[in-house]
């Protein structure tokens, strides 16, 4: 069976309270729940992480290979800052799938960049908890051709 490992970046914890007129009313939680289920339909299993902790981000994709065929990652703001997340993707070759609730480039201009985006196969932004669903079903996809 494929599975697949889903990490949620910093401030993510905070999802339903935190600025919901971008990001939604749902919680992690909520969200976690949501791809799960998806996943079951799909005839994959995905595992949920979040941290606010940049180590810790990079160490679980350091791990992935042992255990896990591909990735979903939200990496938040460490999207426009981190080349250690950056250098633990390529290192892994895993296929990675950058997610984001909102739609990055129609925000502040140092949100437009992403250091992950070239260690990535792919990206769903703009869509809110939805991006994380469609961002499995694209992995899901590209691990099954």
């Amino acid at each position: 069976m494929i599975r697949i490992l889903c990490i949620s970046g910093p401030n993510l914890g905070l999802l339903g309270t935190r600025e919901p007129d971008i990001y939604g009313r749902e919680t992690l939680a909520d969200i976690h729940k949501r791809i799960k289920k998806r996943a079951s339909e799909l005839g994959v299993t995905v595992d949920t992480k979040q941290s606010d902790v940049e180590g810790e981000i990079v160490k679980w994709i350091g791990a992935a290979p042992k255990r896990y065929a591909g990735l979903l990652l939200n990496a938040a703001a460490y999207t426009h800052t981190s080349l250690a997340i950056f250098d633990a993707l390529k290192a892994t070759a895993l296929p990675c799938v950058e997610v984001h609730l909102s739609n990055p480039e129609a925000r502040e201009a140092y949100r437009h960049e992403s250091k992950i985006a070239g260690a990535c196969v792919g990206k769903v932004s703009g869509f809110r908890a939805n991006s994380y669903v469609l961002a499995l079903e694209g992995l899901v996809a590209h691990l099954q051709k």
